[in-house]
Formats: structure tokens, C-alpha cells, sequence
């Protein structure tokens, strides 16, 4: 009887899959620039379609798009799916020179893009130079055919990006900033779906406004698409109940604000229950930085809520003076990181088979130019600046190449001191430049510690981002991390499954992963100005014992690598030349 009850059930869910069968998409990205004007000035950015923020692209669970972008702009590009997974496809992947060589100027490429279990929403952005500032849109993913929301079917629901907004040609300032070793731009007002909002120049006109009906229930989609930094986020008047992040669900949790970090997306579900009227969506930055360091973007960006019907609009929109934190307020930010939990039990790893402990640091290279020293910014990983091949690594380790990297990424920092102190030695600040990158085994099980270190009294949060993985973040904490101590304070039950986890400042991170994708996959932190600096390397999972277990051959018609043009290539090229 057991047999039959069995026999049925799978001859029932290969009826479903039947049904559920996923859709193959196709979409043309076309890529050129366009004058906007924001904060009083109008400039030419690169855009998708004449959109900004970009298209949205639409799937549902398990569908494959393909996206062909042509690249009619002034400068290279490539794209990245971020929190896409692309099994097996590194070559669609997008991060130049790590997965490809850029799309030069007339040129265009086809990415395929192929989901697997991500379920919620996620982003497209570029993933080169600092391109991804206006060059971005949202990814909705609906549930597969035939299943539903763990939660109430929301009325509708609505889509906020939060981006960055600089008055000039930011590419063109970080060239020359890299290049005379200057701190790199701070953007002049951040943006909700491309509009400053009603409190900068110039902008009150065009705030963006989002109309609800009084009871209705929407799901709201937040990206942030932020250069450089955190945000807090919150609607006056209204909990936000958040349900899903990075595209994997969680239990839902009430709030009154969020911390959203550049990479990240939430959904959130918002009742429409509030006295019919007008209400700021407000959003500041989160900032974990030393006191002492005051230039950073302190614009509060805006957009507005307002109820459909008959009433008498306020003078003003309410604000959340009451449940949007201050910009330092360190202590909002971990509370709200504490309450995550995924939906379910998660399968977390607990057989490692490597494990690494991985310092997280702000840097100094000192140059001797004819004579003259001159000191630049860096960033690094264990003390290894990251500097970009002129032949992407992928291509390399798929043809055999030698000489464009070196399997030596160290899994443990050259040397232990208190990585926290204020006052720490100058030999901790001077890091190694390479293209090291770290080989893992399919299978393998991997855990990984992140230490932030106080190097230059610059510590602060890092957005850190696997590509082609979810991550279980099963724990957090501050302080120098202590191997007896803090294992024990382990969520190795429902912890968030992301893929872009907060390495809080002064303190400590654990994630655990299976390297179950075979290909080449960037790690690095989604600041781009530490991600420019070098705070990034790549994993390489190696084949596993079959052909559905190992990296697909290339597609046609792979951008051809030139000798290097983008920002971190300048830079590294020049680097040499000035230590030769």
C-alpha cells in the first residue's frame, strides 16, 4: 500500500511540473545616453531603453531569459543579475574582466539568464566602472504556475528603487580620483526611483508619489541600488510587515523601519490604514563610519504615499520623525538585523570542509614615482588588494591560459592583532596587490568568518556579496571574533538565506555556503568604493563528476578582451608602471 501511496504521489508531481513547465524570455537592452536633469542641472547618463531606473524584467520561478544588450553608449558595459544564481553559466554572469571582458561601443552581447529557485525580487545592474549608478532596474519574480504566496495575496503591489544621484560625470572623477590615490565621490542626493525628492533643489516638482486605496494590503519591492551606502527606510504612519529577502522568504516581521544595504532587496507588505492623506517614504543614510569623518550624503530622500478619494491634503506630507533613525544610530541597525529569521528550517552546513577567516580592511599603497612617493587608498581581503587581469579569469581558467591569476587567495589573514583598536601599527596598513583568487572542490562545504579591522580608523559596515550562491548568515556580532565563544550564539536553524550579507563595523560575520555551481564567482564588497579599491577575489568551484555537475561550455560571441580601459584597470596598470 505504501508502494502504490508513493507511486501516485510522484506520478502527481511529475503531472505538476508538467503544468509548471517554465517560460524562456526574451528582451533587448538597449543601451545609450540621455540628458536628465536633477538637482538643478542637467547632465547626459547612460541609460536602458531611454529608462531611468532601467525596464523591469518579469519571470517566474525556474524561467531562463535572454537579454540582448547593445551597447550604443559612449563607454563599455557589462550586466550582472544580481542574486541570480545562473547555474552552471558563468559566462552570463557580468562582472568585467572576473566573468568577461566588457561590451565595447557598438557592440552587443546575448546573456542568458536562467533562474532557479529565487523567488521574490532581485536586480539588474551594470558591473562596470561605476556605470551601475544609472544603469539598473528591478527583477520580479512571480511564484511558478500552480503555487502561492506563504502569506496573504497582497491587493498590488509597487516597485522603489533607492540610487544615487552625482551632478557630474561620476566615472570620469573616480578615473582621475584612483589615479592621484584621492578618496572617491560622495554622492550629491540619493533617489527613489530616480527623483531626489521634495527636501533638495529643484525637485519638489517631480517627487516621485505612489497612490493607494484606504484597506487595501500591497506588497512593496525595495532595491537598493545605492553606490556607497546604507539606508534606514521608513513610511509615516504605517508598519511595514517584511517578508522576503534577497528573493528567499522570511518570517514575517513587523517594523517600523528598515536597513537596507546597497545589493539588498526587501519586500515588504504596507495596509493602507492611516487617516486618507499624504505620507513621506523616507529613507537616510546609515552611518557606520568613525565620527570624526563628516562628508558623507546627508540628504533625506523622499517620495510620497498618498491616498486615492475626497479629503483635504495637509499642507505638508507627515514625516517619520518618530520611526526613521538617525544617521548613526548603530544601535537601530543591529535590533533590526537580530530579528531575521528565514521562513523555514534552512539546510545549513555542518560538515565543513573549509572554513576561512577573512579580515576586511581599509589600505594604503605608497608608490615611488620618479623620485616622488605618492600614497593611495586601497581596500582588501587578508591583506590582498584585488587587481583585474586584462583577460577575464573565467576565459583564463576555462582555456588553461597561465599568468592572468594565481590559486593563493590565503584563507587566514598574514598575521592576528587587535584588529579593532583605534590605534594600530602602520606596517597593518600597507596591503599586497594580486589577482589571487580561492579554489574549492564541488561539494565542498564552506564556511567563511569576516573580521572588520580598524586599519586607518575606517571600519565600518560591508555589504558582502557572493555571486552565483545564496549564503546562510548564521551569525553576527562585535568585537574580534572568539573561536570558543561566539559559535556557540549560531543560528544553524532558520537563519536568512541572502546573498548579500552586512559585515557589521568593528565587529564579526559567519556564513556557511555549499559550493554546489561549478564556474568562476566574484566576492566583494558592494560599496563601490571599496569594491574600486580592490576589497574583492573571486571562487573558483571546481567540476563536479558529471556533465549536469559541471560549467557549460562558452556561448558564441563573447566579448573580445582588449588591453585594459576601465577604472581598476587604470589603476592597476599605472600601479605597476609606478613600482617598476
Amino acid at each position: 500500500m505504501a508502494f502504490k501511496t508513493m507511486s501516485l504521489l510522484l506520478l502527481l508531481a511529475g503531472l505538476l511540473i508538467c503544468f509548471a513547465e517554465a517560460e524562456v524570455h526574451h528582451h533587448d537592452f538597449v543601451v545609450t545616453n540621455k540628458n536628465y536633469t536633477r538637482l538643478c542641472e542637467t547632465k547626459s547618463i547612460l541609460v536602458v531603453n531611454d529608462q531611468f531606473p532601467g525596464p523591469t524584467i518579469h519571470v517566474r520561478k525556474g524561467d531562463t531569459v535572454f537579454v540582448n544588450v547593445y551597447n550604443y553608449g559612449d563607454i563599455q558595459i557589462t550586466l550582472h543579475w544580481h542574486g541570480v544564481k545562473q547555474p552552471r553559466n558563468s559566462w552570463s554572469d557580468g562582472p568585467e574582466y572576473v566573468t568577461q571582458c566588457p561590451i565595447q561601443p557598438g557592440n552587443n552581447f546575448t546573456y542568458e539568464v536562467i533562474f532557479s529557485d529565487e523567488e521574490g525580487t532581485l536586480w539588474w545592474h551594470a558591473h562596470s566602472d561605476w556605470t551601475r549608478n544609472t544603469v539598473h532596474g528591478a527583477i520580479v519574480i512571480h511564484p511558478a504556475e500552480g503555487t502561492i504566496l506563504p502569506y496573504a495575496q497582497p491587493d498590488a503591489e509597487e516597485i522603489l528603487i533607492l540610487g544615487s544621484w552625482y551632478t557630474y560625470d561620476v566615472n570620469l572623477v573616480v578615473v582621475e580620483d584612483l589615479a592621484t590615490g584621492s578618496d572617491l565621490p560622495v554622492s550629491d542626493a540619493y533617489t527613489m526611483n530616480g527623483q531626489p525628492g521634495d527636501f533638495c533643489n529643484c525637485s519638489k516638482e517631480t517627487t516621485y508619489r505612489w497612490s493607494v486605496d484606504h484597506g487595501k494590503t500591497y506588497l512593496l519591492r525595495i532595491i537598493n541600488a545605492v553606490m556607497n551606502a546604507e539606508l534606514f527606510f521608513s513610511i509615516a504612519g504605517h508598519n511595514l510587515t517584511l517578508v522576503n529577502q534577497d528573493a528567499a522568504y522570511l518570517k514575517p516581521t513587523v517594523t517600523s523601519y528598515i536597513v537596507i544595504g546597497p545589493g539588498q532587496t526587501m519586500n515588504v507588505l504596507v495596509t493602507a490604514n492611516q487617516s486618507p492623506g499624504q505620507y513621506y517614504m523616507a529613507g537616510r543614510q546609515y552611518y557606520t563610519d568613525k565620527a570624526i569623518f563628516t562628508e558623507y550624503d546627508k540628504t533625506n530622500v523622499t517620495a510620497i504615499l498618498q491616498y486615492n478619494g475626497d479629503y483635504d491634503p495637509p499642507t505638508a506630507p507627515y514625516f517619520p520623525n518618530e520611526t526613521l533613525p538617525s544617521f548613526a544610530d548603530y544601535h537601530a541597525g543591529i535590533s533590526f538585523r537580530n530579528k531575521l529569521r528565514s521562513l523555514t528550517e534552512g539546510d545549513v552546513p555542518k560538515n565543513i570542509t573549509t572554513r576561512m577567516f577573512i579580515t576586511a580592511e581599509q589600505n594604503q599603497l605608497f608608490y615611488n614615482f620618479s623620485g616622488d612617493v605618492i600614497i593611495s587608498l586601497a581596500a582588501s581581503l587578508n591583506n590582498v588588494t584585488w587587481i583585474n587581469p586584462w583577460v577575464d579569469v573565467l576565459q583564463a581558467y576555462y582555456k588553461n591560459m597561465s599568468g592572468f591569476y594565481t590559486e593563493d587567495f590565503p584563507d587566514n589573514p598574514p598575521e592576528y592583532y587587535d584588529f579593532v583598536s583605534e590605534h594600530l601599527p602602520v606596517n597593518t596598513t600597507q596591503s599586497l596587490m594580486g589577482t589571487k583568487v580561492k579554489v574549492l572542490e564541488y561539494g565542498e562545504e564552506v564556511e567563511m568568518i569576516f573580521q572588520s579591522s580598524n586599519v586607518l580608523n575606517a571600519s565600518e559596515d560591508h555589504p558582502m556579496h557572493l555571486h552565483g550562491h545564496s549564503l546562510y548568515m548564521i551569525g553576527a556580532g562585535g568585537g574580534i571574533f572568539d573561536s570558543e565563544k561566539d559559535p556557540k550564539s549560531y543560528n544553524l536553524v532558520d537563519p536568512p538565506y541572502i546573498n548579500t550579507a552586512a559585515l557589521p563595523r568593528d565587529g564579526w560575520m559567519t556564513v556557511r555556503f555549499r559550493a554546489l555551481n561549478p564556474g568562476v564567482w566574484l566576492w566583494h564588497c558592494h560599496l563601490e568604493r571599496h569594491y574600486s579599491w580592490g576589497m574583492n577575489t573571486v571562487l573558483i568551484v571546481k567540476n563536479g563528476p558529471t556533465p549536469e555537475t559541471s560549467l557549460r561550455p562558452p556561448p558564441p560571441n563573447m566579448p573580445a578582451c582588449d588591453p585594459p580601459v576601465d577604472i581598476k584597470q587604470k589603476t592597476s596598470h599605472s600601479s605597476h608602471m609606478k613600482q617598476n
